[in-house]
């Protein structure tokens, strides 16, 4: 019995699939295109197709793997942004993170890596964070204009950075409390005063 042959979106899958397993089991320095190709049962041309490069097919299977989280919902504005900063803490030095931070330094720079992911990657990091600082405002904890996507995702942002210019795996949880206490609500606060 001959395997009929897939095409379009079941080999894009297959592909994708086995390159998410690659990198789980072998981080982004062991994923190559021949590995890739060999675990979808196909040739390396089927992934050039879709994936200029490694880092491409690197990114598209991070993505894979990375699932999307329901914002959470502790009933205070600080309880929210705190436990946002502490799943990308926990997320950035778990080993899917540790894939991140490969993909981050083949990439040469938080900016490249981030201009090769899709829109809506970063659209749903800020989405969930709109939608808790939506909740605040509604609980009258926040401005209506502070509902702007700077706002909201200056926190992660803040996080990120720790990330990359202290090149360490996750930050102790106070740095988390500073951010929150000594910048996010600060700025929220200032914008409810200069209404």
């Amino acid at each position: 019995m001959t395997q009929t042959r897939r095409r379009g979106a079941a080999l894009e899958e297959a592909i994708l699939r086995a390159a998410a397993d690659e990198l789980t089991e072998n981080g982004f320095a062991g994923l190559t295109m021949d590995r890739v190709a060999s675990r979808a049962g196909t040739n390396k041309n089927a992934i050039y197709r879709r994936w200029p490069d490694r880092l491409a097919l690197g990114i598209a299977a991070y993505r894979h793997l990375a699932t999307a989280i329901q914002p959470p919902d502790t009933g205070t504005l600080r309880g929210d942004a705190l436990e946002l900063l502490r799943r990308a803490n926990r997320h950035w030095s778990s080993p899917l993170g540790a894939v991140l931070r490969d993909l981050l330094a083949a990439a040469g720079s938080a900016q490249k890596l981030v201009a090769q992911l899709p829109e809506q990657s970063t659209d749903a990091m800020t989405a969930m964070w709109l939608t808790v600082l939506g909740r605040a405002v509604a609980r009258g904890e926040a401005a209506p204009e502070s509902l702007h996507p700077r706002v909201a995702t200056v926190a992660i942002v803040l996080l990120r950075n720790e990330f990359v210019t202290r090149g360490v795996p996750s930050a102790p949880d106070e740095v988390l409390t500073e951010i929150v206490d000594e910048v996010y609500l600060p700025l929220v606060r200032h914008r409810i005063r200069s209404r």
